[in-house]
């Protein structure tokens, strides 16, 4: 498929009514004997996602919003979420990237039954690890998700790195037709499930088509970057600075690292926290860059106040987090094998697969259930679990890409690290999102740490949808 063409003009103006950040404040509300710290109200809304002369566009929003509620908790404290759901679907919150318990863990059909319209359910849990994770549905995730249903869940340190500013930047596509209006139809694209994903044409940061963030000359940034999209993968660079990584999908990196080519690589769902340091002058302006893949737009800037300073020399030291409690000891004598074969797609179509306990051939399979993926031969979530795993066991995925087109595996419950690649060094990082290019061998290793029914799946949500899609128990 020809990568969609984001829209340029889409980025030139200014959105009314959508704030940078969409923070909230604690509040509680009687639940029984127990109390919610948050209400989400799944609901309709509108936000100006064209210039401001052209149609707003109706959205779905948690409080009617996009991206929802900014949610900020002190790591090892309890969170409470009360989901309304104002929407016309069932629907449910998952909690990405935080091991959790499992029946807060939001997928519908594994971990508890979706939330239907005009009903309510509580999330209740204490994560254990401080970073940047977000929220999102876990029930027609490919549609409400692109509706606008996301938001930003930060856990703090108990002594975070000491910065001028914490910002949260949400990376988002959006597929808009004609009319101004998302494009329904193509939710159900067999040619978007077959090949790249449902790509946007709109690109929006914070839910703007054009988003400043004042910043003074010689202060220091905790920049939280978060990809919200769908299908696209995006590379975002700020023009003449460097920013350093300090955690990836939430967990610190041992070392800070220096982006590749000076841009942050992000694929759906993943997650990058950056410290960078404003040296430009005064009354300046940084853009900040997207590299989309055939074009490089910019979605924001950083603006520099025109008569302070917040200090005249530039930082030098550079932190470094302290670490969350992960299990760490791997015991790769001693693991539990899991091999997962990933197949499909255009270009190296199956010839059959499993869907539902039944083979079906590839014709079959599209035109009836909309399936084009398997993994293990197997389309769509089976009813048995890739692998039933004693508590504490170490496990090792071999994930084996055979398709022609690339994919973000997520797991569910824990973070894993790779212990080797087809093409490269494995990387030392902990991930719940692993980008996986065609035809790579990526191993990775995890302790099982977290009992219950874990989903593993494609974050490009199309390829969800079309099959590709699994599940783990911990006993």
């Amino acid at each position: 498929m020809a990568d969609v063409k984001i829209s340029r003009r889409a980025l030139l103006g200014t959105a009314a009514g959508i704030a940078l950040s969409n923070s909230v404040n604690r509040f509680a509300v009687a639940q029984g004997e127990r109390v919610v710290d948050h209400r989400l109200v799944a609901q309709m809304g509108e936000t100006q996602l064209l210039e401001p002369n052209e149609p707003a566009t109706r959205i779905w929003g948690y409080g009617g919003a996009a991206p929802g509620p900014e949610l900020r908790l002190k790591q090892g404290t309890e969170f409470s979420a009360e989901l309304v759901n104002k929407l016309t679907q069932p629907t449910t919150v998952h909690w990405h990237g935080i091991r959790i318990v499992n029946n807060m863990d939001g997928v519908a059909g594994l971990t508890q039954p979706p939330v239907q319209p005009g009903d309510s359910f509580t999330y209740r849990f204490t994560p254990p690890d401080a970073g940047t994770y977000w929220y999102h549905p876990h029930f027609r995730t490919w549609e409400q998700l692109a509706r606008g249903l996301h938001g930003a869940l930060i856990i703090e340190e108990e002594k975070p790195p000491a910065v001028d500013q914490d910002v949260v930047m949400i990376f988002d596509d959006w597929r808009i037709g004609k009319d101004g209006q998302i494009d329904d139809a193509s939710f159900e694209s067999m040619h978007d499930i077959s090949h790249a994903g449902r790509l946007g044409n709109i690109l929006t940061l914070n839910g703007q088509f054009s988003a400043d963030f004042p910043v003074l000359s010689g202060q220091r940034l905790r920049l939280r970057l978060i990809n919200a999209a769908t299908a696209r993968i995006i590379r975002v660079s700020f023009d003449g600075h460097v920013p350093l990584v300090i955690a990836l999908d939430g967990q610190p990196v041992e070392q800070p690292l220096s982006p590749e080519g000076g841009g942050v690589l992000l694929t759906p769902a993943q997650r990058a926290d950056l410290i960078l340091d404003c040296t430009s002058h005064p009354g300046t302006a940084t853009d900040i860059a997207v590299d989309v893949g055939r074009e490089r737009l910019v979605a924001g800037r950083l603006i520099y106040d025109e008569r302070r300073r917040q200090r005249s020399k530039v930082l030098t030291d550079v932190p470094i987090l302290a670490p969350n409690p992960m299990p760490t000891d791997i015991d790769l004598d001693d693991a539990v094998p899991i091999d997962l074969v990933m197949t499909g797609g255009a270009r190296r179509p199956i010839e059959s697969a499993e869907f539902k306990g039944k083979e079906y051939g590839i014709r079959d399979l599209v035109r009836q259930h909309k399936k084009a993926w398997a993994f293990n031969g197997i389309a769509g979530l089976p009813d048995k679990p890739l692998a039933v795993i004693d508590l504490g066991r170490t496990v090792v995925v071999r994930m084996v890409n055979k398709t022609a087109w690339r994919h973000a595996m997520h797991f569910h419950g824990h973070h894993v690290r790779e212990v080797a690649h087809s093409a490269r060094a494995a990387l030392p990082h902990w991930r719940d999102t692993v980008f996986m290019q065609p035809d790579e061998t990526v191993t990775v290793a995890f302790k099982a740490h977290n009992p219950g029914r874990w989903m593993l799946h494609c974050h490009m949500l199309a390829h969800q949808r079309g099959g590709m899609a699994a599940w783990y128990e911990v006993g």
